[in-house]
């Protein structure tokens, strides 16, 4: 595990991060090394490049302010959702992933980690409850515009939005000015950024 950049994220996040969950992140990627190699569930074959998907997930919390609730739709094999969800106890992480053999492995971590913040869904992000979060992120799903539809049943005025994006990050935001968006960049990733997601609902 990158201890030394994760232990930054940590320094950075000023408290909002458990230390604690370096060592769960660590059984994380175990597992899904494991799990990878008989259901295919990320395309990150090796644990440097498992550890690397952790990083880029954990980096917002550099500059997110602290969350009661969160909602990753698409969480795929745990990025970012469940590194996340590790990493902030204290935060209701619901985990939207309709694949049922993803969604099988995120239980299966949620449960051998002992993590009680966590809920797996194992639907689409239209078939769930109309509820409100406090933070909505995504990554690798679809483009920012379909996403900000996708997340207009769980927008109330304080919930914010993070898009993992890459370079296409500047064309998929044209339409999306009004929303108030931020851009934070790291290396080839660009963290999309809107602080006040009921300014898209206008």
């Amino acid at each position: 595990m990158k201890s030394e950049e994760l232990r930054e994220i940590l320094k950075l996040s000023n408290g909002a991060a458990d230390p604690k969950g370096i060592e769960k992140l660590d059984a994380f990627s175990k597992h899904l090394e494991a799990w990878n190699r008989v259901h295919n569930l990320t395309g990150a074959r090796t644990r440097e490049a498992m550890e690397a998907q952790i990083v880029d997930s954990a980096w917002p919390l550099t500059f997110l302010p602290p969350v009661d609730s969160l909602l990753d739709i698409g969480t795929g094999a745990g990025f970012p959702g469940m590194v996340l969800a590790i990493l902030l106890p204290k935060t209701e992480c619901t985990l939207c992933e309709p694949l049922k053999k993803r969604a099988a492995f995120l239980r299966f971590v949620a449960g051998d980690l002992g993590l009680g913040n966590v809920t797996v869904e194992a639907r689409r992000a239209d078939e769930l409850e109309a509820r409100a979060y406090s933070l909505i992120t995504s990554r690798a799903v679809t483009d920012a515009s379909t996403l900000v539809d996708w997340c207009r049943p769980f927008i109330d005025k304080s919930t914010q939005l993070l898009f993992y994006k890459g370079e296409q990050v500047y064309e998929e935001t044209a339409g999306l000015r009004h929303c108030g968006i931020e851009i934070v960049t790291r290396k080839k990733r660009n963290y999309l950024w809107i602080k006040e997601a009921s300014k898209c609902l206008k």
